[in-house]
């Protein structure tokens, strides 16, 4: 990405540690009680809001509880849970697919290593990072989601696009204790004041930001 000014890695854990303390409350936003609910909700978040996707998971996960119950589900029943969500079709298919290679390959545990979670159907490195982080407490990497693609470039913390280079940017520039909630945060704070049109007036890292492609600003 031409043109992005870059933070020291000094102003770059200022920035980020101002943001922790600004939006100290700032959590993972899908709601899950087990590591088998966070599966499905993540499953069933992708381009879907997540407010649509909390609204099917209480009763979905009042009937599926284990990845067998999800295994052995009627595709077609299973939508029934999930049809508000987008690709709410293929959605119930990948969910039941994964579930059964995680109830026959880990005996309904969903796996606590990364390379495993990789290899499950539906679960790319930011999902495998939300499972570790929320489910397990394993803090392996950075869980980089839209919020994070759109912010990161903008606070001059990453030049790039691909998700996976901006993760890889961001472990290097910014302290390991930041990583668990870093995602969190930078969503609260998209919502909150730096969303299409910034309030950089009142923005508690205005003084730091480099503000890269910022053309308005109130």
């Amino acid at each position: 990405m031409a043109g992005v000014k870059l933070l020291s890695k000094s102003d770059a854990n200022r920035l980020v540690g101002i943001l922790g303390k600004t939006y100290k409350n700032a959590k993972y936003y899908l709601n899950f009680k087990t590591p088998i609910d966070l599966v499905a909700a993540a499953i069933l978040s992708a381009q879907t809001r997540d407010e649509v996707t909390n609204s099917v998971t209480p009763r979905l996960f009042e009937k599926y509880k284990t990845a067998k119950d999800y295994a052995n589900a009627d595709p077609d029943e299973l939508y029934q849970y999930i049809s508000r969500v987008s690709f709410g079709g293929n959605k119930a298919k990948s969910i039941i697919h994964t579930m059964k290679i995680i109830d026959q390959r880990y005996k309904g545990r969903v796996p606590s290593k990364m390379e495993e979670l990789l290899e499950l159907p539906g679960i790319g490195r930011k999902t495998a990072n939300t499972i570790l982080i929320n489910a397990y407490g394993i803090v392996e990497g950075i869980p980089v989601d839209t919020w994070v693609i759109k912010l990161a470039p903008r606070l001059g913390l990453t030049s790039n696009k691909d998700p996976e280079k901006i993760e890889q940017d961001l472990m290097k520039m910014i302290e390991k204790k930041y990583w668990h909630n870093i995602t969190y945060i930078f969503k609260t704070h998209g919502k909150t004041m730096c969303d299409k049109v910034p309030i950089c007036s009142k923005c508690p890292v205005n003084k730091i930001c480099p503000k890269n492609g910022v053309t308005k600003s109130v």
